[in-house]
């Protein structure tokens, strides 16, 4: 019982990563649909591929699993009585910085390219300046950061197990867009690439 709705919630994050590559291949769905229509096609593809990981991913963390504690700091605790969780101090410490720097970098990266181009992943250019300029993919980044403090947070096993899933999977949405806006935008974009890392910010 505890494994079923941690199943459902892994498995349905990875039958976004289709939805997610479908709706950023602008040019394709141009090219079937037209541009005007397209364009809504890739848009609503990419609203449903970001909020269904968004959600699934929610489902890692929160379905029913075995707690851990990173010993030998198991106690003291603090009772949360509400949800009947008990969260170990050291957890409680090592999660805050990796939630708020991670929550730092999608919030950076919305701001930088604004919402509509964060939903739909269709740039009007290359964006290179701002958080843009220290790492490619901000909001990815902060993803991954944010499900560590989570899970940490949590004490939640499976969550911890799963992470290089986790990791993978922002890393093949990343891989994936920056095919594509090579097709959009070429050698501007190979140029900006080799400055800049992917999904580490430059120091």
């Amino acid at each position: 019982m505890y494994l079923i709705w941690f199943v459902i919630s892994a498995v349905g994050l990875w039958l976004m990563l289709p939805i997610h590559f479908r709706s950023v291949e602008h040019q394709k769905l141009q090219r079937k649909y037209g541009n005007e229509k397209g364009d809504r096609v890739g848009g609503l593809l990419g609203m449903i591929s970001g909020w269904g990981f968004f959600i699934f991913l929610f489902g890692v963390w929160l379905s029913p699993q075995p707690r851990f504690a990173i010993p030998p700091f198991q106690d003291p605790s603090i009772q949360i009585p509400v949800v009947n969780l008990s969260i170990p101090m050291f957890h409680l410490i090592l999660s805050i910085p990796f939630i708020a720097i991670g929550a730092w970098f999608g919030i950076a990266g919305v701001k930088a390219t604004g919402l509509r181009v964060a939903e739909t992943h269709k740039p009007e250019r290359v964006i290179s300046d701002g958080i843009y300029s220290h790492i490619r993919h901000p909001q990815y980044f902060g993803a991954i950061l944010a499900h560590l403090g989570i899970t940490l947070l949590l004490s939640s096993l499976y969550s911890f197990i799963y992470t290089p899933f986790v990791i993978l999977y922002n890393y093949l949405v990343a891989r994936k867009e920056e095919k594509e806006l090579v097709r959009e935008f070429g050698e501007k974009y190979k140029e900006y690439r080799k400055h800049v890392p992917m999904l580490h910010p430059a120091i």
